[in-house]
């Protein structure tokens, strides 16, 4: 069964929770897609991967690069792809050209775009009338990294019903899905009851109606996690001394064994 937008809908009605991951590459989404991941996120979390202190540089060419190996990979979950900072705020006319690259050149099913703000809803409608189902994302937003820093939105009742209002005003533009980053439990609830459209909670409590990760936190690969994330297990360890021991066999001359 290939997963759609439109089965996301269906598991928010039967309170089936989805979950999500991000991949960069061909093996991750191989991997995840086996695993049962039901929608993999191209996103541009990417940038830390490749040694960037925030999401801001990475471009759309290396997201379209990364998304291309990740479709190359996955055979039913649903691939969505962050449009990256500045690649569609400008006008409908580049965020239509941006998300028409995504889909011609990498096989992904969906775009997810940062924000609620006018200009924004009018970009997100016209690229759903045009055929191209978006992802909201309200609550913490990493490409305002400037703006809103890395601390938990929505703490004070103002801030609350402005995010319950930007994401109700998402799914009034068509989103099939929106994220919700970094907010507290009890609105990230709020928000879930209050929308028809599945809600993605990454740091947002549990009442969401599905959850997503950083792949490279979850698996400890990351030198410093998010306070919500959570390390299943602690690659970054088991990879240095699996290299650690190649090295020493390499130089006592023991690898290759005869």
């Amino acid at each position: 069964m290939v997963i759609t937008p439109q089965k996301l809908t269906e598991w928010k009605r039967q309170k089936r929770p989805i979950v999500a991951l991000t991949a960069w590459d061909y093996i991750t989404a191989q991997l995840l897609d086996a695993a049962g991941v039901d929608l993999i996120l191209v996103g541009d979390s990417m940038a830390v991967m490749l040694g960037y202190q925030n999401t801001l540089p990475i471009t759309l060419e290396a997201m379209l690069h990364h998304a291309q190996a990740v479709c190359r990979g996955v055979e039913r979950s649903l691939v969505v792809v962050d449009l990256p900072f500045l690649t569609y705020q400008e006008s409908i006319q580049q965020a239509m050209h941006s998300a028409g690259r995504v889909f011609k050149e990498t096989g992904a099913q969906a775009v997810k775009l940062e924000g609620a703000y006018p200009q924004m809803l009018e970009t997100i409608s016209r690229l759903v009338q045009a055929g191209i189902p978006v992802m909201g994302h309200v609550g913490l937003t990493p490409q305002s990294i400037h703006q809103l820093g890395l601390r938990q939105q929505g703490q004070t009742p103002e801030q609350a019903e402005q995010i319950l209002e930007q994401a109700l005003a998402l799914e009034h533009a068509g989103v099939f899905a929106v994220v919700l980053e970094h907010i507290p439990a009890e609105l990230g609830l709020n928000i879930t009851n209050k929308l028809s459209i599945p809600t993605i909670g990454i740091g947002a409590g549990v009442d969401c109606d599905g959850q997503v990760l950083v792949t490279s936190d979850l698996l400890g690969l990351s030198q410093r996690q998010p306070p919500f994330a959570k390390v299943y297990t602690n690659l970054r360890a088991q990879i240095t001394q699996a290299v650690q021991d190649f090295c020493v066999e390499v130089r006592n001359r023991e690898f290759p064994s005869k």
